[in-house]
């Protein structure tokens, strides 16, 4: 018996997403599997939080340590010697927002859209040859000369890219499950050094611009590749076609692929999650890819999530992410320039160093409908 075809394109499309967790962060895609009908769990002394309403709640309403070990706030402390986005709470947070919201709102994505445009451009020309292409480095290429034209720096963008990646996979598996690699300390401080270098001829605020780099960076190549390969293998490349839907399907993917798919916190007073007490001290997980319901709904333009639930693989409230605008205007041109082409994917293999679940070779090649083939690397 032969099932409905969109189901199974579905059904391709998230066991091979489903692979970038499996082969690269086992432990990690178990946790999130065991708690995701759960909106909240508490494990002792860490509460591990996957309802979008819970999740919503524990970044405005609970006071958060944004410095404290083992957390997103805490590795960038560690990393760039605090003063950052990532670690401030009060006047401190808002001021660092205000100096990016710049670079970052409308005005700012506008003015870098050419730079990633470039990059697409020559990038993707071999697939009108018929030739395949690598969306990994293109995902670095197009991060490192943004991040580059965002911070007016001379870096080299594959240097800066390569530099970035490396940072935050020595600090974020530092608040990941699993075990940490031997030598992780002294790898962190290597790739650090490294970006520090590549970003000296800026200005002063070496923190930021470091912090800023991995952020965009890292989300970006994890991000745009996973989104790609779950057009291709569910067959939604009619409505990234479609300038009307497009902005949509661009929300949607961002929510399923949920390209920082943890946040790790810690309360710093009492409260109450979901029904569950929280004490000062206690770790929270915030299991974004459980609460904008990855798992369950895949991506559809016609039938979007609510907003105010996709908006949660950016955080939220004063803690939602400033580059939510760019990553969308950036998906969006990269949707745009491939849906002509209707490519399927034919070779793809998982990183297994990477800070975040994504392809470290995810190739593409111009095609019909229907006809896809796969070569497994």
């Amino acid at each position: 018996m032969t099932g409905n075809p969109e189901e199974s394109a579905v059904r391709a499309a998230r066991r091979r997403d489903r692979r970038v967790y499996t082969r690269s962060h086992p432990l990690l895609f178990a946790l999130l599997a065991a708690v995701r009908r759960r909106p909240v769990v508490r494990v002792g002394r860490t509460v591990l939080v996957s309802g979008a309403e819970p999740y919503r709640q524990a970044l405005t309403r609970i006071p958060l340590d944004r410095a404290a070990a083992g957390t997103t706030g805490g590795a960038a402390r560690e990393l760039s010697g605090g003063g950052l986005l990532f670690d401030q709470d009060g006047a401190g947070h808002r001021d660092t927002r205000r100096a990016v919201a710049g670079g970052l709102g409308a005005d700012g994505v506008e003015r870098l859209r050419p730079v990633w445009r470039d990059v697409l451009a020559h990038r993707l020309a071999p697939l009108g040859a018929g030739r395949a292409v690598d969306l990994v480095p293109l995902a670095r290429e197009l991060s490192g000369s943004t991040v580059r034209a965002l911070l007016d720096t001379t870096a080299d963008p594959s240097a800066l890219a390569e530099a970035a990646a490396d940072a935050a996979a020595a600090a974020v598996r530092d608040h990941l499950p699993g075990p940490r690699p031997p030598g992780a300390a002294r790898a962190a401080a290597e790739a650090t050094a490294r970006l520090g270098a590549l970003l000296a001829d800026g200005d002063d605020d070496a923190g930021l611009r470091a912090m800023l780099a991995v952020a965009a960076v890292n989300t970006t190549v994890a991000a745009l590749p996973r989104a790609v390969a779950w057009c291709a293998d569910g067959e939604l490349w009619e409505q990234a076609g479609d300038e009307r839907l497009r902005p949509a399907l661009v929300t949607e993917l961002l929510r399923v692929v949920a390209p920082s798919p943890l946040l790790p916190r810690v309360a710093a007073a009492d409260a109450v999650l979901g029904g569950c007490p929280v004490r000062a001290g206690d770790r929270l997980v915030l299991v974004a890819r459980n609460a904008v319901g990855a798992h369950d709904a895949p991506p559809d333009a016609g039938s979007p999530a609510p907003p105010a639930v996709a908006q949660l693989v950016f955080g939220a409230g004063p803690h939602a992410c400033p580059g939510a605008r760019l990553a969308r205007a950036q998906l969006d041109d990269l949707l745009a320039a491939l849906a002509p082409y209707r490519p399927s994917v034919v070779r793809a293999r998982v990183d297994r160093r990477a800070a975040l679940p994504g392809w470290r070779r995810l190739t593409i090649r111009a095609t019909t409908a229907g006809a896809r083939t796969e070569t497994r690397a």
